[in-house]
Protein backbone atom coordinates (compact mmCIF):
# COMPACT_ATOMS: atom_id res chain seq x y z
CA UNK A 1 0.00 0.00 0.00
CA UNK A 2 0.85 3.46 -0.64
CA UNK A 3 1.89 6.18 2.10
CA UNK A 4 -1.33 8.51 1.93
CA UNK A 5 1.03 11.48 2.63
CA UNK A 6 3.90 10.59 -0.58
CA UNK A 7 2.68 11.56 -3.91
CA UNK A 8 1.64 9.26 -6.39
CA UNK A 9 2.98 9.36 -9.26
CA UNK A 10 0.59 9.12 -12.45
CA UNK A 11 0.76 5.50 -14.32
CA UNK A 12 2.71 5.59 -17.59
CA UNK A 13 0.50 7.12 -20.59
CA UNK A 14 0.08 3.73 -22.03
CA UNK A 15 -0.96 1.79 -18.66
CA UNK A 16 -4.45 1.45 -18.06
CA UNK A 17 -6.12 4.08 -15.61
CA UNK A 18 -6.87 0.78 -13.07
CA UNK A 19 -3.33 0.62 -12.43
CA UNK A 20 -3.17 3.82 -10.69
CA UNK A 21 -6.54 2.87 -9.23
CA UNK A 22 -5.05 -0.17 -7.77
CA UNK A 23 -2.17 1.97 -5.92
CA UNK A 24 -5.08 4.08 -4.51
CA UNK A 25 -4.82 4.72 -0.68
CA UNK A 26 -7.92 5.92 0.66
CA UNK A 27 -7.85 8.02 3.42
CA UNK A 28 -10.46 9.57 5.73
CA UNK A 29 -10.16 12.88 4.55
CA UNK A 30 -10.54 11.36 0.52
CA UNK A 31 -13.79 9.78 2.08
CA UNK A 32 -15.09 13.06 3.74
CA UNK A 33 -14.28 15.45 0.39
CA UNK A 34 -16.29 12.87 -1.83
CA UNK A 35 -19.08 13.09 0.73
CA UNK A 36 -18.97 16.65 0.43
CA UNK A 37 -18.96 16.75 -3.32
CA UNK A 38 -22.02 14.28 -3.17
CA UNK A 39 -23.73 16.07 -0.74
CA UNK A 40 -23.09 19.30 -2.78
CA UNK A 41 -24.45 18.15 -5.78
CA UNK A 42 -27.38 16.70 -4.23
CA UNK A 43 -28.12 19.97 -2.48
CA UNK A 44 -28.73 22.34 -5.88
CA UNK A 45 -31.13 20.42 -6.95
CA UNK A 46 -33.23 20.30 -3.98
CA UNK A 47 -32.78 24.40 -2.88
CA UNK A 48 -33.54 24.59 -6.99
CA UNK A 49 -36.68 22.46 -6.69
CA UNK A 50 -37.80 24.32 -3.29
CA UNK A 51 -37.64 27.51 -4.31
CA UNK A 52 -39.67 26.75 -8.24
CA UNK A 53 -36.24 27.26 -10.10
CA UNK A 54 -34.55 25.18 -12.35
CA UNK A 55 -30.55 24.48 -11.17
CA UNK A 56 -29.69 27.53 -13.70
CA UNK A 57 -31.81 29.76 -12.73
CA UNK A 58 -30.68 29.25 -9.15
CA UNK A 59 -27.14 29.10 -10.04
CA UNK A 60 -27.52 32.72 -11.92
CA UNK A 61 -29.13 34.11 -8.93
CA UNK A 62 -25.86 33.14 -6.98
CA UNK A 63 -23.66 34.99 -9.38
CA UNK A 64 -25.85 38.02 -9.32
CA UNK A 65 -26.01 37.93 -5.54
CA UNK A 66 -22.48 38.51 -5.79
CA UNK A 67 -22.16 41.30 -8.41
CA UNK A 68 -24.61 42.53 -11.29
CA UNK A 69 -23.06 41.00 -15.04
CA UNK A 70 -24.18 41.45 -18.13
CA UNK A 71 -26.20 38.80 -19.96
CA UNK A 72 -23.30 37.62 -21.94
CA UNK A 73 -21.12 37.12 -18.78
CA UNK A 74 -23.57 35.77 -16.81
CA UNK A 75 -24.16 33.07 -19.92
CA UNK A 76 -20.64 32.21 -20.15
CA UNK A 77 -20.63 31.67 -16.18
CA UNK A 78 -23.53 29.36 -16.54
CA UNK A 79 -22.05 27.60 -19.52
CA UNK A 80 -25.10 28.33 -22.01
CA UNK A 81 -25.82 29.74 -24.93
CA UNK A 82 -26.78 33.75 -24.46
CA UNK A 83 -30.17 32.91 -26.33
CA UNK A 84 -30.44 30.01 -23.29
CA UNK A 85 -28.98 33.08 -20.96
CA UNK A 86 -31.66 35.67 -22.19
CA UNK A 87 -34.21 32.58 -21.32
CA UNK A 88 -33.07 32.48 -17.55
CA UNK A 89 -32.62 35.83 -16.90
CA UNK A 90 -36.41 36.29 -18.62
CA UNK A 91 -37.47 33.47 -15.99
CA UNK A 92 -36.24 35.42 -13.25
CA UNK A 93 -37.66 38.60 -14.23
CA UNK A 94 -40.70 37.15 -14.60
CA UNK A 95 -40.59 35.69 -10.82
CA UNK A 96 -39.44 39.45 -10.15
CA UNK A 97 -36.10 38.24 -9.15
CA UNK A 98 -33.97 40.34 -11.37
CA UNK A 99 -34.27 43.48 -13.54
CA UNK A 100 -32.44 44.49 -16.22
CA UNK A 101 -30.99 48.38 -16.11
CA UNK A 102 -28.86 50.21 -18.61
CA UNK A 103 -25.08 49.75 -18.32
CA UNK A 104 -24.08 52.83 -16.44
CA UNK A 105 -20.48 53.21 -18.87
CA UNK A 106 -21.81 51.98 -21.72
CA UNK A 107 -25.65 52.85 -22.62
CA UNK A 108 -25.99 49.96 -25.13
CA UNK A 109 -25.90 47.76 -22.85
CA UNK A 110 -27.75 46.51 -19.85
CA UNK A 111 -26.33 44.92 -16.44
CA UNK A 112 -28.44 41.91 -14.49
CA UNK A 113 -29.10 43.30 -11.36
CA UNK A 114 -30.59 40.84 -8.64
CA UNK A 115 -33.45 42.35 -6.17
CA UNK A 116 -34.30 42.30 -3.62
CA UNK A 117 -36.61 39.36 -3.80
CA UNK A 118 -34.36 37.68 -5.56
CA UNK A 119 -31.24 38.01 -2.83
CA UNK A 120 -33.90 36.96 -0.25
CA UNK A 121 -34.91 33.66 -2.17
CA UNK A 122 -30.96 32.65 -2.39
CA UNK A 123 -30.06 33.59 0.94
CA UNK A 124 -33.71 32.26 3.09
CA UNK A 125 -32.71 28.63 1.07
CA UNK A 126 -28.98 29.00 1.97
CA UNK A 127 -29.12 30.15 5.52
CA UNK A 128 -28.82 27.07 7.50
CA UNK A 129 -26.23 26.15 5.54
CA UNK A 130 -24.32 29.52 5.80
CA UNK A 131 -25.15 29.81 9.85
CA UNK A 132 -23.87 25.40 10.16
CA UNK A 133 -20.64 26.35 7.94
CA UNK A 134 -19.95 29.66 10.41
CA UNK A 135 -20.48 27.91 13.55
CA UNK A 136 -18.03 25.16 11.73
CA UNK A 137 -15.55 27.56 10.67
CA UNK A 138 -15.38 29.79 14.26
CA UNK A 139 -14.77 26.29 15.91
CA UNK A 140 -10.89 26.23 14.10
CA UNK A 141 -8.20 28.00 15.24
CA UNK A 142 -6.34 30.12 12.31
CA UNK A 143 -3.52 27.49 11.89
CA UNK A 144 -6.26 24.97 11.66
CA UNK A 145 -8.35 27.19 8.96
CA UNK A 146 -5.10 27.34 6.83
CA UNK A 147 -4.82 23.74 6.73
CA UNK A 148 -8.60 23.62 5.63
CA UNK A 149 -8.42 26.58 3.11
CA UNK A 150 -5.28 24.52 1.55
CA UNK A 151 -7.02 21.27 1.24
CA UNK A 152 -9.92 22.68 -0.42
CA UNK A 153 -8.17 24.68 -2.85
CA UNK A 154 -5.89 22.10 -3.67
CA UNK A 155 -8.97 19.70 -4.36
CA UNK A 156 -10.58 22.30 -6.46
CA UNK A 157 -7.84 22.54 -8.41
CA UNK A 158 -8.03 18.50 -9.09
CA UNK A 159 -11.62 19.14 -9.69
CA UNK A 160 -10.70 21.47 -12.41
CA UNK A 161 -7.98 19.08 -13.82
CA UNK A 162 -11.00 17.05 -14.89
CA UNK A 163 -13.74 20.15 -15.72
CA UNK A 164 -11.57 22.23 -17.80
CA UNK A 165 -11.28 22.16 -21.71
CA UNK A 166 -8.47 20.29 -22.94
CA UNK A 167 -5.30 22.14 -23.37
Amino acid sequence: MLDPRTEVDPAPPDAPASAFADAWQQTGSLDALREFADAAARMRPIVARQAGLSESELSALEHLVREPLGPAELSRLLEVSTAAGTGIVDRLASHGHVTREPHAGDRRRTRVMVTASGREEVLMRLMPMFTSLQRLDASFTDDERAVVERYLRGAREAFRAVTAPPA
